[in-house]
């Protein structure tokens, strides 16, 4: 007996697809769930967001252009903790989008209109390298404090903490580098990006806001240590010092 080769794969991932157009939804899920992969559709990027924190996909076809922000926001924030495929499927076709899309985090990009064939083959190679399966880091724990990378949200002791949009930049970048040194100039360019990178000063005075916020009263930094003349380290509870 020959065996053919099958689009199915040997389990189900879960592709989700945010896209706008009524139309594309419509033909993804159809395209996809006849190859027995798990469809979820949204079509604004604050419903894909929302469907990817309740539902990890195993990889996410994104629009650029959605109706309440850009694709490319989009991308930003799910990198913030998603490390499945992302593949950028757009009317889009200058090579600026292109760069841009990848630079921000994008697997992969494919114009429309598409062969569905090759949309097939590209989402098998992504699934093939990854495995098909979780493998995000959402949340981050380290003694009372959680830093939920998904919701953007931060508690200690169970209670919430406001951290600004720059804060929560410089905790996410440390804690997914947890007992790692991670340079000033790294830091910058990570949070604020390349034509930062000299602004130590104000990255210092970031750190200090947020350790007012997270750190114990009174006492000796818990989770942000300063390494001196280097940069900056996030305590998790394996590395914790004595």
């Amino acid at each position: 007996m020959s065996l053919m080769p099958s689009d199915t794969p040997e389990r189900s991932p879960r592709v989700l697809v945010i896209d706008d157009e009524e139309q594309i939804r419509r033909a993804l899920r159809s395209i996809l769930q006849a190859r027995h992969y798990l469809v979820e559709t949204a079509e604004t990027g604050a419903a894909g967001l929302e469907a990817a924190v309740d539902h990890t996909p195993d990889l996410v076809v994104l629009d650029l252009s959605l109706p309440d922000m850009s694709g490319l926001v989009v991308c930003e924030q799910l990198r913030a903790w998603y490390t499945g495929p992302i593949l950028v499927l757009s009317v889009r076709d200058a090579d600026a989008d292109k760069i841009a899309a990848l630079d921000l985090g994008a697997d992969d990009y494919l114009t429309k209109p598409f062969s569905a064939g090759e949309l097939l083959a590209r989402i098998r190679a992504h699934l093939r390298r990854t495995g098909g399966g979780e493998a995000s880091l959402r949340e981050i724990r380290a003694g009372d404090l959680v830093v939920d990378l998904a919701k953007r949200v931060v508690t200690v002791a169970g209670e919430p903490v406001h951290l600004t949009r720059i804060e929560f930049d410089i905790l996410a970048t440390l804690a997914r580098n947890a007992d790692r040194v991670v340079t000033s100039h790294a830091l910058l360019e990570a949070v604020w990006g390349p034509d930062y990178i000299s602004d130590t000063q104000a990255l210092r005075v970031h750190v200090s806001h947020l350790r007012q916020k997270i750190e114990p009263e009174g006492g000796v930094p818990r989770y942000v240590l300063t390494e001196p003349g280097v940069g900056f380290r996030f305590v998790g509870d394996d590395g914790r010092e004595s």
